[in-house]
């Protein structure tokens, strides 16, 4: 049988060395080149939850959030990402309304997040989670 404990998750991107710089640089997250694939990266969450990150020339960026980042506070996040070069997508329709900086404000049981794309297009969301 397949050993779930052993499964992890991995995405593409057009540029590797693009995707090394902004995850590492921009965002700030451990990433590294895998030891037996050097073609590949390693973007650590944990030390036991590693998403791998490859290079495809034909990439096409995913159409729905890749990563979720829990943050304490996504207002302040945006402020710091933002000065790090980060834009936040803006969406204006009618069921679905950020705030001219890409945030989407909590309702009764939503969370307050906030959207944004890697180098190669892909979506990544900062959301506003609370320890209880």
């Amino acid at each position: 049988m397949i050993e779930s404990n052993k499964a992890f998750s991995g995405f593409s991107v057009n540029d590797l060395q693009k995707a090394k710089e902004f995850y590492g640089e921009i965002l700030g997250l451990n990433i590294y080149e895998d030891k037996h694939m050097p073609q590949l990266l390693n973007l650590e969450i944990t030390k036991d939850n590693i998403i791998l990150i490859y290079p495809k020339p034909n990439h096409v960026p995913a159409t729905f959030t890749i990563l979720n980042f829990p943050v304490n506070s996504v207002e302040q996040t945006v402020d710091e990402l933002t000065q790090r070069g980060v834009k936040f997508i803006v969406y204006n329709q009618p069921e679905f309304k950020t705030d001219e900086r890409g945030i989407l404000k909590s309702g009764d049981d939503d969370p307050t997040i906030a959207w944004f794309n890697d180098p190669a297009g892909n979506i990544l969301s900062i959301i506003e989670q609370h320890d209880e």
